[in-house]
């Protein structure tokens, strides 16, 4: 199979399995924010492809979102390509300029953080328009729940990267569907401790989910 159709099939199976993640994994976090993984399976496409392949991938996934389960038409078609934009984008571009663990774990993080600031912005731009609510009101909920809510998706966003991309590359290039890597062992040893710091972080994160939902 060419290179290119197999690009073109990779990234056609990453979007169909971040469209599905998104359709049922959802999961409420506080008043109407709810997290999905979503830009999760979008950041690996990027990271294998780079970021150009991330964000069609993100437009793909969110038109199916606003042509079918979405409620929020084309505001939430932006809201939702610019968040896996700005996630997704930011962190390929930056591994594909260094592509070592240090250069993923340095892209997740900017690009959580670029796409907190952009959500915060565009949140104030547009919630009171597809929300009804006065712009006061949601000057109201930026510290208390935006900023927070966006800052543990991006943390969950990361983690969850970090700890699927190895097993879900792997598997790609077991299919022979990727070329074979070529991170020598001590990439590998670094892995292993991003991986420990990875689950802390994701048990952190799911914890403070079930808190905000009064379960624990």
């Amino acid at each position: 199979m060419p290179s290119r159709t197999k690009m073109l099939v990779n990234l056609a199976l990453l979007s169909a399995i971040s469209y599905v993640v998104m359709v049922f994994g959802r999961i409420p976090v506080v008043l109407f924010l709810k997290y999905e993984a979503k830009d999760v399976i979008i950041a690996i496409g990027g990271f294998i492809y780079g970021p150009l392949a991330a964000f069609s991938m993100a437009v793909v996934v969110a038109f199916l979102e606003m042509v079918t389960v979405s409620d929020t038409g084309p505001i939430g078609f932006v809201m939702n390509l610019l968040a896996a934009s700005c996630f997704a984008c930011t962190a390929s571009f930056i591994y594909k300029k260094k592509q070592t663990l240090s250069g993923a774990v340095t892209g997740l993080i900017s690009g959580g953080v670029l796409a907190t600031v952009v959500m915060l912005l565009w949140n104030y731009l547009l919630t009171p328009i597809y929300m009804g609510w006065p712009r006061e009101a949601v000057v109201e909920l930026m510290l208390p729940a935006l900023l927070p809510f966006n800052l543990l998706k991006m943390s969950l966003n990361g983690a969850i990267t970090m700890l699927i991309y190895k097993p879900v590359v792997n598997g790609l290039r077991k299919a022979n569907l990727i070329p074979p890597s070529t991170a020598g062992p001590q990439e590998e040893k670094k892995h292993t401790g991003t991986l420990l710091v990875s689950a802390a972080v994701l048990i952190t994160c799911i914890l403070l989910v079930l808190a905000l939902q009064g379960v624990i």
